[in-house]
């Protein structure tokens, strides 16, 4: 008894899934047919009308969002400034050799260190991949 309701439950369950399948199935297949009823109907009237007929398009330039940002932080620099009364004075000005790494990057290298020999390497086997 107990495995004939075991078989009825996996079996119900699969109905059931497959009953949802098939409904998510048709709403996708209804919003399909919905739309390309609405882009048919659209076409149509652009050629009755005499326009051209324009696809749908969504606008997307990826340098809106830089924009948007960079815009952001120059009111809240104007606005921080202005709630302070004074403006910053006291910045130095640093300017690097085009080519060159800024000295922050990788430490300081002392004057005449990068010209000094390197001799207490010592030559290894390479080791194997364990």
């Amino acid at each position: 008894m107990a495995d004939f309701i075991a078989l009825l439950i996996r079996w119900t369950f699969r109905a059931v899934l497959l009953l949802l399948g098939t409904v998510v199935f048709l709403v996708v297949l209804a919003l399909g047919l919905v739309l390309a009823v609405v882009w048919a109907l659209r076409a149509l009237w652009a050629r009755l009308t005499g326009r051209p007929v324009t696809p749908w398009v969504m606008p997307l330039d990826p340098r809106a969002s830089w924009r948007m940002v960079y815009q952001r932080g120059q009111t809240r620099r104007a606005s921080a400034s202005a709630a302070t009364g004074a403006d910053v004075t006291d910045v130095t000005e640093m300017r690097e050799t085009p080519g060159e790494w800024p000295e922050s990057q990788f430490g300081r290298i002392l004057p005449g260190e990068a010209d000094m020999d390197i001799t207490d390497v010592q030559p290894r086997e390479p080791q194997r991949p364990l």
